[in-house]
């Protein structure tokens, strides 16, 4: 079985378009096989982005961890009106990302970077709906690490469902540093450490 968050060079394209409305903003997303939640917008992802926009802060950029096709550093872009990046291992879904970054005329890079080893910046917010199943171990990397690139005064946001492990993945990120609950929904935590 092929993952979102591996590459597969024979995987059958199928196109589609997927529309999202935010506010009084409208955006299209094209999307494919082999990317994470090819044929609708993610619940997280959506609770994620609402919840932060319904909290934002002034920032001046953002990294996006696990983009695939780019909805949440959209979104973001185009709300915040700021620039951002997004990073994912998936090399179909940074091709898409770039695309729907045009087609919705923001103003959004991404490249390929495992974790962040591919990251040389810092950053006002990190945001991330990161892939459960590549295991805990890389879900708690995202998350621990991201500290290390955010600004000062800079908050990691991050979105975990209940039944994935967001109680037991919160109580060892509160060892490092508070955990904000920012919003509960479906079964979905929407959380955030700040860079102390």
């Amino acid at each position: 079985m092929n993952h979102y968050f591996t590459n597969n060079d024979n995987l059958k394209s199928e196109r589609r378009i997927i529309k999202y409305n935010y506010g009084s903003s409208c955006f299209d997303f094209i999307s494919d096989n082999g990317v994470f939640s090819k044929n609708k917008i993610d619940y997280g992802s959506s609770l994620l982005v609402t919840t932060y926009l319904q909290n934002k802060k002034n920032i001046t950029n953002f990294l996006d961890v696990g983009c695939s096709y780019g909805f949440i550093s959209i979104i973001l872009s185009k709300e915040l009106n700021v620039s951002g990046e997004g990073i994912d291992i998936n090399k179909r879904a940074l091709k898409l990302a770039t695309e729907n970054a045009k087609l919705n005329n923001v103003s959004v890079s991404f490249k390929e970077s495992d974790i962040y080893n591919n990251v040389d910046a810092s950053y006002d917010l990190i945001i991330t709906n990161p892939p459960i199943r590549a295991g805990k171990k890389v879900v708690m990397e995202i998350l621990k690490e991201g500290l290390k690139y955010l600004n000062h005064d800079g908050e990691l946001w991050a979105v975990i469902r209940k039944d994935q492990g967001a109680k037991s993945i919160i109580q060892e990120l509160e060892k490092l540093t508070p955990v904000t609950i920012a919003a509960k929904s479906k079964g979905f935590y929407i959380f955030f450490l700040k860079k102390n």
